[in-house]
């Protein structure tokens, strides 16, 4: 005889409540951000208070109806969801409809819906389901190479919707790559290059000790040579060489810049650019002499950071949107500007100071009550947690989101097939993504690229979406604990 527990009884109640508290502060927040004396009833459609409640309810019977699905199907259907998102956005670029700049919704009537929310748990379930195929490797670089493509074909299909801050969401699963044996050398240069862009940016006009030479690109450069000789001692367990490079850039550089200072004044980048070639040409004859290629993946990363690094300040300049532009130059330090880019983040920063310890209350917000935060219930809806609830209250609600993520990553951790992990920690990492950018830019403390919160900012896409995302997974993980006896 057959018997098949009840996928109620499989379900990770712990992470549904964790949603139903988020759901709930997320409905007081909106409240908070929208309410005005002239339509004092929280609960009427016409507001946007009540609105989020019809969100909320849908969401909640999407959950029910996503637990009530055969998990099988979500694996089965996983690249035709993705292929038919796909579709969908690439036919939202041509939609006439374009709102504040960007042509991501597709409007029906008084409904719009964002698919790029939507094509976060198709791209997530088509990567697990490719992943989890009996022949892939991580380790063989057509495999990876496939996994990025599946990454980066949403991304672009969504700037070309003008949407930005939606695309970059996508960057979050190289987190779930790593974790599934991706070297660590990916995460490696993408903090170098972060690293790059914000020295060379933030330090290009200062001066170093009285030499013609600028801090920004002396720094980097430096900066490149250092992480290859790095690379070559961690990844070929060549001391010799690696203090080689070390010695030959740092000892000519400190003469260059001892004679630049004392005897005559000149650019040191001009050595540095010199020394970084002769860096290059020590590479290439180490690949060809040792027959490694580890030399040649340190020789490209050497390349292509010069690269990278000489076109971010032409990128920076004519390739992004002004407002793009001012938003890094003002998070870099490099512009104020408090009546334009930084007035969100300034506003922002007001409001959650203004709260204090302890909040100023329910609906009591000053600073939002008289809308001073631009997007206040939506990218910047955190800022009247911090308002009428204060400290205490938002750290009531980062406990909550740390306390989903870890559970999520347990639930992740104990699932017994790689589709069920590799889709878990696709959710985790974008929950993350979202949860830090978000948080970070209310604070000052990252860009403003136009993310929501999870479960708090107003709104049917981005609260479906989630929804989405998180019981699918929930499903999946219920699926483990069924048996037949």
């Amino acid at each position: 005889m057959k018997r098949q527990d009840s996928v109620i009884s499989c379900i990770d109640w712990y992470t549904i409540v964790a949603y139903v508290i988020l759901l709930a502060f997320g409905w007081i927040s909106v409240c908070g951000a929208t309410y005005s004396f002239e339509e004092a009833d929280l609960f009427s459609l016409d507001t946007r208070s009540g609105m989020q409640i019809v969100w909320i309810f849908t969401s909640l019977l999407l959950a029910t109806c996503l637990l009530l699905i055969d998990n099988k199907l979500y694996e089965t259907f996983a690249f035709a969801i993705y292929v038919v998102l796909l579709l969908l956005l690439f036919a939202t670029i041509f939609n006439p409809h374009e709102i504040k700049g960007s042509r991501s919704w597709i409007v029906m009537g008084p409904l719009r819906l964002q698919p790029a929310e939507f094509a976060k748990f198709a791209t997530a379930l088509a990567i697990a389901k490719f992943m989890s195929g009996y022949r892939f490797s991580i380790e063989r670089w057509q495999d990876l190479a496939k996994v990025i493509g599946m990454i980066l074909l949403p991304m672009i299909l969504i700037v070309m919707q003008k949407e930005t801050g939606s695309a970059l969401v996508y960057a979050s699963f190289f987190l779930m790559l790593y974790r599934e044996g991706m070297t660590g050398s990916f995460l490696f240069t993408g903090i170098a290059m972060v690293s790059y862009f914000v020295i060379g940016i933030r330090f290009a006009e200062p001066l170093l000790w009285g030499t013609p030479t600028h801090v920004g690109p002396f720094v980097v450069l430096l900066l490149i040579q250092f992480f290859t000789s790095v690379l070559v001692l961690v990844y070929c367990k060549a001391r010799k060489e690696a203090r080689n490079i070390v010695l030959t850039s740092f000892g000519v550089t400190i003469l260059a810049l001892l004679f630049s200072r004392f005897i005559i004044p000149f650019d040191i980048l001009w050595v540095q650019c010199v020394l970084t070639f002769l860096m290059v040409s020590y590479l290439v004859g180490l690949w060809i002499y040792a027959n490694k290629r580890e030399y040649f993946f340190i020789t490209l990363f050497a390349i292509t950071s010069v690269i990278f690094f000489f076109s971010a300040s032409y990128v920076l300049n004519n390739v992004m949107e002004p407002h793009q532009r001012v938003r890094i130059n003002v998070l870099l330090g490099l512009e104020e500007d408090l009546a334009g880019a930084g007035y969100n983040v300034h506003q922002s920063e007001i409001a959650i100071g203004s709260g204090g310890v302890w909040g100023k209350g329910f609906l009591n917000g000053t600073q939002t009550k008289l809308k001073f935060v631009p997007e206040q219930e939506t990218d910047f809806i955190f800022c009247t947690v911090g308002e009428e609830e204060g400290f205490v209250g938002s750290a009531a609600v980062l406990i909550v989101f740390l306390f989903l993520i870890l559970r999520l990553i347990h639930l992740a951790e104990r699932q017994t097939s790689p589709f069920g992990r590799v889709y878990g920690y696709c959710v985790v990492s974008i929950f993350l993504f979202h949860l830090f950018i978000n948080i970070g830019m209310v604070l000052g403390l990252t860009p403003v690229i136009g993310i929501p919160l999870p479960f708090f900012s107003y709104g049917g896409s981005s609260l479906w979406g989630f929804t989405l995302l998180l019981f699918i997974f929930l499903r999946i993980d219920a699926s483990r604990k069924l048996i037949n006896a």
